[in-house]
């Protein structure tokens, strides 16, 4: 009995904290008959009225912790590392693909990015050509699967250019250098929304630069666009719909990437990232 008591009372304080910290105003006892109902549990008037001394300290706790304020780059207090060493110092190595340059656009959508990447490197194709084919598709197929949540085609387009440029000057970075790739829109691009999904979010902007976008943008990758994640990062639904499976489009593309999964998949993307 004291185990479902500690329950309800997790549950009644997760209904009501979030509406009263923001409304900030107490708790009483109309509000936890009301959470009880919501919950479909049930307690006799002398149980409630024990509950409220827990619920209210426990809600002055999240005013106390929701006081500090904390931005965007500030790192969790508890970190997960894995020890380094010789049994799980793991190296990923990738290689280019040698290739020729297929005649249809579609076939060279699907391609892997060992194969663009032994084609951008050897002039084969240019990475302006190439984003050109992936903003093409995305266009024509992306109505029916909603995986993009902002098309960055002009970011795209210039950093391209950019590829091309170093590249026909001998300075090709690596495997990813004009390859066209999706980011999930968890990740922040200055002058870009960073939506998270989330409709309240729909219009929100943060100018710092995520890192993984700055690590691409070394690498010379071309930024496409931003990709749906589920909101705030779950399952495949958010402010814009449901993200769709690009070979069954019955069915959700799962999540949270949802996006970057559905746009590879459907090759409208090199390659996505997603986490």
């Amino acid at each position: 009995m004291k185990n479902k008591i500690t329950l309800y009372l997790f549950v009644i304080i997760a209904s009501l904290s979030s509406f009263y910290l923001i409304k900030k105003e107490s708790i009483g006892f109309k509000n936890i008959v009301s959470a009880l109902e919501v919950s479909g549990v049930s307690f006799s008037k002398e149980s409630i009225k024990t509950m409220l001394p827990y619920l209210k300290r426990n809600l002055d706790s999240y005013k106390e912790m929701r006081g500090y304020p904390l931005g965007n780059n500030d790192s969790p207090s508890l970190k997960f590392t894995v020890p380094r060493g010789e049994e799980n110092n793991l190296l990923f190595h990738f290689e280019e693909t040698k290739v020729s340059l297929p005649k249809s656009k579609e076939e060279i959508a699907f391609m892997t990015v060992g194969e663009l990447s032994y084609l951008v490197k050897n002039k084969k194709i240019t990475s302006t050509e190439l984003t050109k084919i992936y903003l093409e598709r995305i266009k024509k197929y992306d109505e029916k699967l909603n995986s993009v949540v902002t098309l960055t085609e002009n970011l795209a387009l210039s950093q391209a250019k950019v590829a091309d440029k170093e590249i026909s000057e001998g300075n090709y970075k690596g495997m990813l250098h004009g390859i066209p790739y999706g980011i999930k829109d968890l990740a922040s691009f200055p002058g870009y929304p960073t939506t998270w999904g989330a409709m309240p979010l729909k219009n929100q902007y943060l100018e710092n630069k995520a890192e993984v976008i700055k690590k691409l943008e070394e690498a010379g990758a071309v930024m496409v666009g931003k990709f749906s994640s589920g909101s705030l990062a779950r399952g495949d639904v958010w402010f814009g719909g449901k993200t769709r499976n690009p070979w069954d489009i019955s069915q959700g593309s799962s999540g949270s990437s949802a996006g970057s999964a559905s746009a590879v998949a459907a090759g409208l993307i090199g390659f996505a990232i997603g986490t």
